[in-house]
């Protein structure tokens, strides 16, 4: 990384921004601190120790194959986040330090990504023949149903009370994902009806330009949010199974939309949760997996072109080893000096899929950097039960996305990419 690079993540990291804020931000990473010394964290604190020194050192070695093996263990890490609600949904994350270390560390379900969590077990339990992962597929679905919104809408945020809900249309988007997986496997008339539900509001919240409006109270707000995009695709697959034009003609409008975004270097604007100046891997990887699917199922290529545009100029900033910064600016310098490991999972599962589209390797080996590099970040055994199988939400640990923790959403999307890979390399 260049000198001016460094410089330049500095300053933006601790030097902008008001004194209050910064204030707050040091009083959260100190108390997140504190917390690895309580008692029962031992475990955990080694770990933190370990992945730090391996961060600062260089020292990870990527994995080769182990497909099967580190896939399960994710389905397993999943099947225990479920297992630690009193509810069917799937705890948002384990984070040790939560609450001054006290506590089992697991955090309440979370309707958004357990949506999306049922496409990838199911996804799983048929490529593996088990049906207790698809039981527990199909209990999160039912879940999402019960706590699914008067308005077909899905809530933002961990689940609540009713009286405090407040719609987001993306985790809509998250869980009409989900529930079209549901309803493909199922045929359950009560799934299809919550999935017709979500699919309305989606369709009626878009705006004249063919933006989102309803982003929700856990976002930034003041701006379009780019990646919300991705509810195309889900909005797209509920037309193909209606039958019904109007969900296919609105999943078209929103990527649209979402294309005008995109600068000639392919770096996409407003496509972030609070830093549209230097987005995330993670909400990148939202845009490009909403563009590239809905464009493969309308046959779009001008969508496909526009991914592509985007992987030409971001795949080349990775790593020999596979390491990806977790922030990009405008002129895709990075913009953090550390990793989010759910967007690097992401991208390669973008490109896992455009690799197969367009029959170029250069995208899957590009892919298989990403995914063997996550491999070696993947914990296969440990003290702490809550990290074995999980990925992370940055490395190091304490890197500033989803810090000092394991959020559910790092774990479903190294699952995906692992069955894209193993799908690719064969067993």
């Amino acid at each position: 990384m260049r000198l001016g690079t460094k410089a330049r993540i500095i300053k933006k990291s601790f030097f902008t921004g008001s004194l209050k804020a910064r204030y707050w931000a040091a009083s959260h990473l100190l108390a997140e601190v504190r917390a690895l010394w309580a008692p029962g964290r031992e475990a955990f604190r080694r770990e933190v120790g370990r992945n730090q020194w391996r961060h600062l050192s260089g020292d990870v070695q990527p994995v080769k194959g182990e497909y099967e093996q580190r896939a399960r263990a994710a389905v397993d890490w999943i099947l225990l986040g479920q297992a630690a609600t009193p509810d069917d949904g799937v705890a948002l994350g384990y984070f040790p330090c939560d609450k001054g270390g006290s506590g089992s560390g697991w955090r309440a379900s979370y309707p958004e990504t357990t949506g999306y969590i049922i496409t990838s077990l199911l996804a799983y339990a048929k490529r593996s023949g088990d049906a207790a992962v698809a039981e527990a597929a199909m209990r999160m679905a039912y879940w999402e149903v019960d706590v699914q919104m008067a308005s077909g809408a899905v809530q933002g945020g961990p689940v609540c009370a009713p009286q405090k809900q407040t719609a987001a249309a993306f985790n809509t988007g998250m869980v009409l994902d989900g529930w079209c997986s549901a309803y493909a496997h199922s045929g359950d008339q009560r799934i299809f009806a919550a999935a017709r539900g979500a699919a309305d509001f989606l369709v009626n919240d878009l705006d004249e330009q063919g933006y989102y409006k309803t982003n929700g109270a856990f976002v930034s707000s003041g701006e379009i949010k780019t990646y919300t995009c991705l509810c195309a695709w889900a909005v797209y697959r509920f037309g193909e199974l209606s039958g019904e034009e109007r969900y296919r003609a609105a999943a078209l409008r929103s990527i649209e939309a979402a294309l005008r975004q995109q600068q000639p270097n392919g770096w996409f604007a407003h496509s972030c949760l609070t830093h549209s100046d230097a987005p995330l891997t993670h909400t990148i990887g939202y845009t490009l997996q909403g563009v590239l699917e809905v464009g493969l199922l309308a046959g779009r290529s001008d969508f496909v072109a526009a991914v592509r545009r985007t992987l030409d100029a971001l795949l080349p900033q990775m790593q020999p080893k596979g390491y990806l910064a977790g922030r990009f600016y405008a002129d895709w310098e990075p913009a953090a000096f550390w990793s989010c490991l759910t967007g690097s999972a992401q991208l390669a599962i973008v490109a896992y899929r455009l690799s197969q589209h367009l029959g170029e390797p250069c995208y899957a080996d590009s892919a298989d950097k990403l995914v063997d590099y996550l491999k070696a970040l993947q914990l296969t055994s440990s003290d702490d039960p809550g990290t074995v199988g999980a990925m992370a939400g940055s490395f190091p640990l304490f890197g500033a996305y989803m810090r000092a923790g394991y959020p559910n959403w790092a774990t479903k999307y190294f699952l995906d990419a692992l069955m894209l890979q193993q799908e690719r390399r064969g067993p």
